[in-house]
């Protein structure tokens, strides 16, 4: 189990991290989401002793991490750093050996994570061979192949393609499965809505959010109506409390609610001639939460 206490670090005037508490219990997906500068980063760097916190505590099973307990930690940081001329195979050793790994142990697990990632090319092939995609694969692996009880991944899904986006998920859920405690920044929502048991948000160094996804789209309302009916956008406009109506995409009316207690009176308006084909009451998405929340004057 992590447990982040109170945790602040100021760098001048600016307070990067501001009374930033949570928990992850054994077996659990943590997503942190936040503008650029929100201070994800840098909560990750206190987390790893890289910076020394101003206040505040970082517990790993109830008790502040040891040299012994950063051996099994994986950690991926959002600059990548890999060795060009160097084969895959022998820089994922070395990688594992810094983390007390033997390199007969660590070198038995290589094929099994290059297919599990589905990486282009062969062990022997040196790193700058590889596409940036096939890279970030290689990346993770280093971070991965030691087993680590606890994995931070900072923008793991970065430059990647659906499909392989796809397969990383695949791989933090496998992690969580077998125990591990995970946490992972994201800017793509539908990737924290997949994978996340909970997600924090951070602005400006602050926690704003915190909870399942279910749970903090529902604080927000049920206040998106998406309707199929015969019935103009005008006169969907003009309902009480209907704030704006527009088509999606996908061909459904989006009405907009000032408050989800006007879904029921639209309900009796929309099914007044019987049977229409969609009728669903729907939170905002964590998409449009984030753009609300980022947008918000930090008081």
């Amino acid at each position: 189990m992590l447990e982040i206490k109170n945790l602040h670090i100021s760098f001048g005037n600016l307070k990067a991290v501001d009374d930033v508490s949570f928990i992850i219990q054994d077996g659990e997906i943590m997503g942190m989401i936040g503008q650029n500068g929100a201070g994800k980063t840098t909560t990750f760097r206190l987390i790893l002793d890289f910076l020394k916190a101003d206040q505040g505590s970082v517990l790993w099973n109830g008790h502040p991490l040891t040299k012994e307990d950063y051996n099994i930690i994986g950690y991926l940081p959002e600059e990548r750093g890999l060795y060009p001329k160097v084969s895959i195979e022998e820089q994922l050793i070395y990688f594992a050996q810094l983390r007390g790994m033997t390199r007969q142990d660590a070198k038995g697990k290589i094929d099994y994570w290059m297919d599990k990632f589905q990486v282009k090319g062969k062990k022997t092939d040196k790193v700058k061979t590889l596409s940036k995609g096939n890279q970030q694969k290689v990346q993770l692996i280093a971070t991965l192949l030691h087993q680590p009880k606890l994995v931070i991944l900072d923008e793991p899904f970065s430059g990647l393609d659906p499909v392989n986006a796809s397969i990383l998920e695949a791989g933090i859920k496998e992690l969580r499965d077998q125990g591990s405690c995970v946490i992972f920044s994201s800017h793509n929502m539908n990737n924290v809505e997949e994978i996340c048991d909970h997600l924090v948000m951070l602005r400006n160094g602050a926690l704003v959010l915190k909870g399942t996804v279910s749970q903090i789209r529902e604080q927000f309302g049920r206040t998106k109506l998406f309707l199929e009916s015969d019935l103009t956008m005008e006169a969907l406009q003009a309902m009480p409390g209907v704030k704006n109506v527009f088509k999606n995409t996908e061909g459904f009316q989006v009405l907009d609610l000032e408050n989800p207690d006007y879904g029921k009176a639209i309900f009796t308006q929309v099914t007044k001639n019987g049977y229409i084909a969609t009728f669903s009451q729907q939170p905002p998405t964590l998409d449009e939460i984030f753009r609300l929340k980022a947008g918000e004057t930090h008081a």
